[in-house]
């Protein structure tokens, strides 16, 4: 009866050598040469999250250091006694402790006094302390002279998840290896390798679910995967896998992007209310769209992509999101959640907050669409010049004169907003990049716009009047391009919050006012107006504009009144109060 018992995933398939061991190599590795070299310390200290192989190394260490004959890789042969003795659970040269419920000082002690015997088989006698983050701090001290000089036989491996909570006194008497997350591949490689040694059928989809849960720790995972073995039998597939582990499908993720690509508000609510109803936490949504469209960001170069952990066949389907999602409008997009997931924390009504951010997305595409015009890299000075001024005298800058578009070099010519669809927002103005961006102290706002070049970008400084980018923008888009400069400036905080505050009014096609509550704001904000100024003209392709800044008038300080100007004040409206302070010998203070 004993030997059919059930066994769990994670002791059954529990690595039993050091290349069994997943996701450690560089790890294993250096014990194995240690090995190999004889150069064995007195102790160790294993740290890393749970579940990734801290306890097993401990435990694979001790056996292979004491088999009676290894093989030539220096592994343990598992056929000598001492090999037999531990697979069997009845070796006398290794020994656990558990430093969670016995962290006191007489513990130690009854630890100090088995050191003194040697080991029976093998050459030394090991002694795994199990969480020793858990020790009190007089245990701890008992352990130290012990720890510093054992016997040449005794061999110390401290295991912790917590290696801040351990005292720099032990620290400084262990080699300390820090054992590192499993990533997400490693874990659904093991997974797919016990599923075929069952006999079940497991789809990649549904393992990358398990291998997410289970958060970097191999234990984990084939806990939850013994979880979905119960609930699906032999054959595990992806819907099967996110009912049972109450995970919501990454495809509501995709689908809510390009309804808010597409200003779907009407869609975007409906499928916030088929989310909430399947049970799931709307600030747990919230957080996880943010997640995803950093995902869909990190997408567009190849370079990048690697720093999603996901299956291959998700990893090509943000591949292809981001192939049509512009990385500005994600920015943009990242801002709104933040600001939401901030207020969801202290709103009374959770639900229209979210809803709230989801009609914010979704109005990103159209309030910042840019103009339908040709690059003016590729424009000469007087199709420029005849452009803006046509653009100028028509009310709405969407539909261009095509007649007088020089070059029909790029694909997409001036359409009408309709006829193009609003995933691949062919124009949304490009924020430059900010690191190159240094900071000119004493700099005021109202420069010449020929003399205010773009910081960092390497063009001249003498710039012909002709190759000036003049294209129009709209007061929603210089909002947005305002909103992008918190961003370029995160790291001045005084500087973002006056931003935050403070929106730019449009007077005219070039120019805008910001109206400042008193002179130290705008005094503040000149000391970076060159830069702001030049962030802005790059994001709206427009060198001619200007930013001006006012104080309100209501925001003039004034003097206190002085004793003797009440007193005045007063005299007026009672005369017999200079009687009064005659009479009583009353004084001004």
């Amino acid at each position: 009866m004993e030997n059919n018992r059930y066994i769990v995933s994670a002791r059954k398939y529990r690595p039993s050598t050091f290349e069994s061991v997943v996701g450690q190599h560089a790890l294993t590795e250096t014990l194995r040469n240690s090995i190999r070299q004889g150069k064995l310390a007195h102790s160790y200290l294993f740290c890393g999250p749970r579940g990734v192989g801290k306890t097993t190394c401990a435990r694979i260490f001790a056996k292979t250091i004491n088999c009676l004959n290894p093989t030539a890789g220096h592994d343990a042969c598992n056929q000598c006694e001492s090999c037999t003795a531990f697979n069997e659970q009845r070796s006398f040269n290794i020994h656990e402790l558990d430093a969670a419920s016995n962290n006191s000082v007489d513990d130690i002690r009854n630890l100090i006094d088995q050191v003194r015997i040697p080991p029976q088989i093998g050459k030394y006698s090991v002694y795994i302390i199990d969480e020793v983050h858990m020790l009190s701090a007089g245990a701890f001290n008992a352990l130290l002279k012990t720890l510093e000089e054992p016997p040449s036989y005794a061999i110390f491996i401290l295991a912790t998840t917590e290696k801040h909570k351990v005292l720099p006194t032990i620290l400084s008497r262990c080699q300390v290896y820090d054992f590192q997350r499993i990533t997400v591949a490693d874990i659904i490689g093991h997974l797919q390798y016990v599923a075929a040694q069952e006999g079940i059928t497991a789809s990649e989809d549904a393992l990358n679910v398990v291998a997410q849960k289970a958060d970097g720790g191999m234990r984990d995972a084939l806990s939850i995967f013994d979880q979905l073995v119960a609930f699906c039998g032999d054959t595990i597939t992806y819907e099967r896998a996110i009912e049972v582990l109450n995970v919501l499908d990454t495809e509501y993720y995709f689908r809510l992007t390009d309804m808010t690509l597409q200003g779907d508000v009407k869609g975007a609510l409906l499928l916030l209310d088929e989310v909430l109803g399947k049970g799931f936490d709307a600030g747990n949504f919230v957080s996880a769209l943010a997640k995803h469209l950093r995902d869909v960001l990190v997408s567009h170069d190849a370079a990048t992509i690697q720093l999603i952990e996901t299956s291959d066949a998700i990893r090509q389907h943000y591949k292809q999101q981001a192939a049509y999602t512009p990385a500005v409008w994600i920015y943009r997009a990242l801002d709104v959640i933040v600001d939401a997931e901030t207020a969801y924390r202290t709103s009374k009504n959770k639900r229209l907050t979210v809803e709230l951010m989801l009609i914010r997305l979704s109005q990103l595409a159209q309030s910042q669409q840019a103009p339908v015009v040709q690059p003016i890299a590729v424009q000469s000075a007087a199709p420029s010049a005849a452009l803006s001024a046509a653009l100028s005298a028509t009310p709405q800058p969407a539909p261009q004169p095509k007649a007088e578009q020089p070059k029909p070099a790029p694909a997409p010519k001036a359409q009408p907003a309709q006829s193009k669809p609003a995933p691949a927002m062919p124009s949304i103005p490009n924020i430059p990049t900010i690191p190159t961006i240094g900071v000119v102290p004493n700099a005021g706002v109202q420069q010449p716009a020929e003399s205010s070049q773009p910081i960092g970008s390497g063009a001249p400084a003498t710039a012909n009047v002709g190759d000036k980018r003049n294209s129009p923008f709209t007061a929603d888009q210089l909002s947005g391009a305002w909103v992008g400069l918190k961003t370029a400036f995160k790291k001045e905080q005084r500087l973002v919050a006056m931003l935050d505050a403070h929106r730019p009014t449009l007077i005219d096609d070039h120019t805008a006012q910001v109206t400042f509550v008193n002179p130290w704001q705008e005094e503040e904000y000149k000391k970076f107006g060159r830069q702001i100024l030049s962030i802005l003209r790059d994001a709206l392709q427009n060198d001619n504009l200007l930013i001006r800044t006012v104080v309100a008038e209501n925001a003039v300080s004034r003097r206190a009144y002085t004793s003797e100007e009440k007193y005045r004040v007063l005299q007026e409206q009672n005369p017999y109060l200079t009687e009064f302070k005659k009479q009583f010998n009353m004084l001004l203070e």
